[in-house]
């Protein structure tokens, strides 16, 4: 017997197959981390709707997306962004919301295939909200991941599920993908632990974007700085104000001096409530 609705065969009998090849792992081998802003007069509405469809018909529902979690912005972290020429957001406050989601490792290919048909699914399905800009939204694979505590603590596939209490978006130039490649060495063997010692930071993962299909949707644009740009992932365990002016008010100076990269955008962000309106008046 067919489901009720069902016009057409959905070839359930091929998910047998499919779970029982390739990789089936823990590890987040890649991310889709995308920075939205609602357009002025839209934000309850924009919010409602990501909270209420898109975060699960749009992400969570999908094959080999594991983990996800949404993060906000109100107008006092806002201000607390840099640098103000930034290559990432312009101006640097665009982008009050962010969500980050994890994918298996070795699952990017079969995910964006899903993704693709499911995004022009809803979008000829009207479960789009279009009165939204996209700051910065790239698919990106893992490429090192820096834990405070060694051993101890959550792993980087806990990340999104364990209640961290704040989250810094960094994203980091090169000029090239040579120097890329010392930079994330830098980042991973000298710059990340000692930043993270004693801090309020309990791990950071970096990641490096890869490129968007040709066929995605029209309001999402290519990806930039593909070989030559790392988006880092600060997890906190208090607020971003609290520890700000010890731990992140510098790190576009630590990065120049080490004359790797330069940093072009350091966000700091605090989780959402789902189903709830929590900090949208406090956007603006």
């Amino acid at each position: 017997m067919s489901e009720p609705g069902a016009t057409e065969d959905t070839w359930s009998a091929t998910y047998a197959r499919l779970a029982s090849v390739g990789p089936y792992g823990v590890r987040p081998g890649h991310a889709l981390i995308t920075m939205v802003e609602p357009h002025p007069g839209h934000e309850r509405r924009y919010n409602r709707w990501y909270e209420d469809d898109h975060v699960y018909a749009g992400a969570m529902a999908m094959p080999w997306i594991y983990a996800g979690r949404r993060w906000v912005a109100t107008r006092e972290l806002q201000l607390l962004r840099y640098p103000e020429r930034s290559a990432v957001a312009q101006p640097v406050t665009a982008g009050c919301y962010v969500s980050v989601y994890w994918i298996t490792e070795g699952r990017y290919a079969e995910h964006m295939k899903w993704t693709v048909a499911i995004n022009k699914r809803l979008n000829r399905d009207s479960r789009v909200y279009h009165d939204r800009t996209h700051v910065f939204t790239a698919f990106q694979d893992h490429a090192a991941t820096v834990y405070r505590d060694g051993a101890a603590g959550p792993r980087d596939f806990h990340a999104l599920d364990h209640p961290y209490a704040g989250l810094v978006v960094e994203v980091i130039d090169a000029e090239s993908p040579e120097q890329s490649a010392e930079l994330l060495e830098w980042l991973r063997l000298r710059h990340l632990p000692q930043r993270l010692a004693g801090s309020a930071t309990a791990m950071a993962t970096v990641f490096r974007p890869t490129p968007l299909p040709g066929d995605r949707m029209t309001y999402v644009k290519q990806v930039e700085g593909v070989g030559t740009r790392l988006t880092l992932l600060w997890f906190l365990e208090e607020s971003p104000q609290t520890c700000w002016a010890d731990s992140f008010a510098g790190l576009g100076e630590a990065v120049a001096e080490s004359g790797l990269g330069r940093v072009e955008l350091v966000a700091p962000f605090i989780p959402t409530v789902p189903g709830t309106d929590r900090y949208v008046d406090r956007l603006r």
